[in-house]
């Protein structure tokens, strides 16, 4: 009786419509939805459905480029929610597109949105069977795609927003009558506004072809590792009967014992035979074209997308810093989750400022003098390199293999960057040592001492509370300094207390200032902690006790070698969207740190440390450099930082945890850190100056 009623609603409904159009959307309704409708009540019930449908960009992967020296492109990493590839109808393959029709649609040019002959019989089958059965035109099925898109795009981080995904999921694809008429009606009105071709090119590029595969040109790479205009007529179809049931259908799992490699992938060639056929009936094949695709085994070259920056090799951390510099910007989304969804989904192109020969040289150097694993150390070690005037970080290199995978857990691996800052990635920073000795010689500067004048460098107990610190003081207890090395007590001059890091000395000139001035003065040159944190002021700091990243020491010493000018990073030159039209990148803050003439002097200082100081024999170029080396308590972490006006660095390497003595393990060469430090510099800063060059120090206000 139920049937009966059903059969009597359907044609009551198809009898009463006087659009024919209607006549295929009431095939498909069970009597349930249309009880208690006239047949005008049935039309005007079906016109007030939406009719139109906006169909937003696709999602598209994101990828991470760096430059080579002749100027090529050289894709760093992708990252991506769905690995797509959209490409043009004219870059497909035709057997594609005559597989898609044989198989889904065969009167896809001659309808107006809907199969009416599919949908009818659909709609019998619902009739007896009581539920919503197939019979949807390759524009219904975009549409259901498109509708499913905008759900995955949807935020899904509290369980409020899981649900409403989860609801528009099932308001997108679930079986109900309500949903088949209402994706007609969408139907119907996206035909009016895209011509057939364009619906055929959409609905191929948005396809789900299993697991994060969506779209002709990521499947034929994937399955087969061609290009969807390359794929053969058994391919072609192969890929297109996937799109049916995609778990079950799919060729990447040869272990199966339904649809593996031992069965020749039986159940995806059941269905590819059947479109081959459907192709020789609807004349898109011959019968000798037929007959060899048909003889054709399945045979899959999985050529897997692999995304994230564990591809990036040597550039992973780097890469890990693009991808924050993103994630952190509100430029690119109001909040993170936002954020996270274009940038897998956006299709940027972002275009960064790494020098990929620096970085090879960069990475030469820590594999020949730091190792990834040994047994006396948790050993790291960083090379990174900005450009003064610009601040473009130039490269960025680590003695440890980057991973983001929670069963990496050998020494070797790291998850964490030890270059940058806590939120961008980083770790809570590194001492710095006597490099940040820089910042008290500058205060010194700015306020009228000069570099011949002398302080008394003698071993002595500071009461703390003499100390002016306007930010946190007055410090309590008393401070004895001590020196690296004998022979630098007396009357010393800050020309050659700098060259030599005589602390004594500098712990005499601090004593002259405000220690809160000195906090300033490094600020002035973007210096703060890793972990955003405010700068120490009691006294030791002017040694280097604050925790920093040898990324904000390289942009420093940066801001010394530029005339006092200090850029903020940047790695990112240029960002293109999917359309290729440009987006806003992140830009550098340039702001004065000290005067022309202060930082001409601090660079005389400077240049003393590698002529006859402590970096002696570190620069054998052609160009200026200046530099300056540290050394923290019990030699746990060592650092040196140079720079011309071209190109500055910085090198760390130290404890990541524990507290080795870096002046007694030897971990390659046969040399401590300590004493192989300025010859890993100097590698490092020839091959740097070799490209980048530098003039003198100077300039004006």
């Amino acid at each position: 009786m139920g049937i009966v009623r059903r059969l009597g609603a359907f044609c009551a409904f198809i009898a009463m419509s006087a659009v024919a159009g209607l006549c295929a959307t009431a095939a498909v309704v069970p009597g349930a939805w249309m009880v208690g409708t006239t047949g005008a009540g049935g039309v005007a019930a079906f016109e007030s459905l939406p009719g139109y449908l906006e169909i937003g960009p696709l999602a598209q992967p994101t990828t991470i480029f760096a430059t080579d020296s002749d100027g090529v492109d050289h894709a760093l990493a992708t990252f991506y929610a769905q690995n797509r590839l959209p490409v043009r109808l004219d870059q497909m393959s035709a057997a594609v597109s005559d597989a898609a029709i044989a198989a889904e649609d065969p009167r896809f040019f001659r309808h107006g949105g809907l199969d009416i002959q599919g949908t009818v019989r659909g709609a019998i089958a619902t009739a007896m069977g009581g539920s919503v059965q197939g019979g949807s035109s390759i524009t219904q099925q975009y549409v259901k795609n498109v509708l499913l898109q905008k759900c995955e795009a949807l935020p899904s981080k509290t369980a409020d927003e899981q649900a409403k995904a989860s609801a528009c999921v099932a308001e997108a694809t679930g079986v109900s009558a309500r949903r088949k008429v209402r994706e007609i009606r969408l139907a119907i009105g996206l035909e009016k506004r895209y011509t057939k071709k364009q619906i055929l090119q959409g609905y191929l590029n948005i396809a789900g072809f299993g697991g994060t595969v969506y779209g002709i040109e990521a499947a034929a790479r994937y399955y087969f590792g061609t290009t969807a205009a390359a794929l053969t007529p058994a391919q072609a179809a192969s890929l297109i009967a996937i799109v049916n049931e995609p778990s079950a259908l799919r060729i990447d799992e040869p272990a199966s014992t339904t649809n593996g490699a031992t069965n020749g992938y039986a159940l995806n060639k059941q269905r590819r035979d059947y479109i081959l056929g459907k192709m020789l009936e609807y004349h898109r094949l011959t019968r000798i074209e037929y007959a060899a695709a048909v003889a054709t085994p399945v045979q899959p070259h999985i050529t897997p997308s692999v995304r994230g920056c564990q591809v990036a090799g040597g550039a992973a951390y780097f890469c890990d810093y693009v991808q924050r510099i993103f994630l952190n910007d509100p430029a690119f989304g109001a909040d993170e989750d936002t954020r996270i969804a274009r940038f897998n989904r956006g299709g940027y192109a972002i275009y960064t400022s790494l020098d990929l020969d620096l970085q090879h040289a960069a990475e030469a150097v820590l594999a020949d003098w730091v190792p990834q694993a040994y047994d006396r150390a948790d050993l790291g070690a960083v090379l990174v390199g900005v450009q003064p005037g610009t601040g473009r970080v130039l490269y960025m290199a680590q003695n440890k293999e980057y991973t983001q995978s929670p069963t990496d857990t050998g020494a070797e691996f790291s998850a964490v960057n030890f270059a940058t800052d806590q939120r961008y990635g980083g770790s809570r920073g590194f001492q710095v040592g006597s490099t940040y000795k820089v910042f008290t010689l500058a205060q010194w500067l700015s306020e009228g001492h000069s570099l011949s004048e002398t302080v008394n460098a003698d071993y002595r107990t500071y009461r703390q509370s003499s100390f002016t610190d306007t930010c946190g003081g007055p410090w309590t207890g008393t401070y004895r300094p001590v020196n690296d090395s004998s022979g630098e007590t007396g009357r010393q001059s800050a020309l050659r207390a700098t060259a030599l890091s005589i602390n004594t000395a500098f712990i005499a000139m601090a004593h002259q200032l405000d220690l809160c001035a000195i906090a300033h003065r490094a600020q002035g040159f973007d210096v703060h902690t890793a972990t955003g944190g405010p700068l120490n002021t009691n006294p030791s700091s002017v040694l280097g006790t604050n925790t920093i990243a040898p990324l904000t020491m390289a942009t420093a010493f940066a801001g010394i070698a530029n005339g006092g000018v200090t850029c903020t990073p940047v790695a990112i030159d240029r960002i293109l969207d999917s359309a290729g039209d440009v987006v806003a990148a992140p830009k550098s803050d340039c702001r004065r740190s000290v005067s022309a003439r202060v930082a001409e002097k601090m660079a005389v200082a400077l240049q003393a440390v590698t002529r006859w100081g402590t970096a002696a024999d570190l620069n054998r170029t052609s160009s200026p450099m200046l530099a300056k080396t540290g050394t923290t308590d019990s030699n746990e972490q060592i650092w040196l930082v140079a720079a011309t006006t071209r190109i500055a660095g910085a090198y760390w390497i130290g404890n990541v945890s524990g507290h080795a003595n870096m002046r007694v393990i030897r971990p390659s060469h046969g040399m401590t850190p300590a004493a192989s430090r300025v010859k890993v510099m100097r590698t490092m800063m020839s091959a740097a100056v070799a490209k980048y060059g530098g003039e003198s120090f100077g300039g004006s206000d």
